[in-house]
């Protein structure tokens, strides 16, 4: 019998609520986009469902602009591994913004892997946040 292939589909990406680490609920979505403007605590990233997959180890990274350490030298990208804990699962990647802005401006590329196979990604912008966007999330 032929193994069921893994299904993966993007729920959503972009800016979303605080994920807690803690908690069940994985984070909400706020805004689809890819520009990213460059606020502390700001959360983004995306939401995958991954299908027929139970038992797979998930390999996750997230590729940053350069972002320094606290001695100055360029820390290594952020990864991880995960189990995919059933066959109809959803999984969030993300990361938030900190102080220094200055390192965090850039490309942060971050990807799914299944199988040593990128199965999700998503590349998103991190951009000096406009007067008018502080405006926007000041409101909210």
């Amino acid at each position: 019998m032929a193994k069921a292939k893994i299904q993966i589909e993007i729920l959503s990406y972009g800016i979303h609520s605080q994920w807690d680490a803690n908690s069940k609920a994985l984070p909400r979505v706020q805004q689809f986009t890819t520009d990213i403007p460059a606020r502390v605590d700001i959360e983004f990233g995306f939401i995958v469902n991954i299908k027929k997959a139970k038992g797979k180890k998930l390999r996750y990274c997230i590729y940053h602009p350069g972002i320094l350490d606290k001695k100055g030298r360029e820390m290594a990208p952020f990864d991880g591994e995960e189990y995919v804990r059933s066959n109809d699962w959803d999984f969030y990647l993300g990361d938030t913004i900190w102080l220094p802005l200055e390192d965090k401006l850039g490309p942060w590329h971050m990807t799914i892997e299944i199988d040593n196979q990128i199965v999700a990604e998503k590349l998103f912008d991190v951009v000096p946040e406009t007067p008018q966007e502080s405006l926007y999330w000041a409101k909210r």
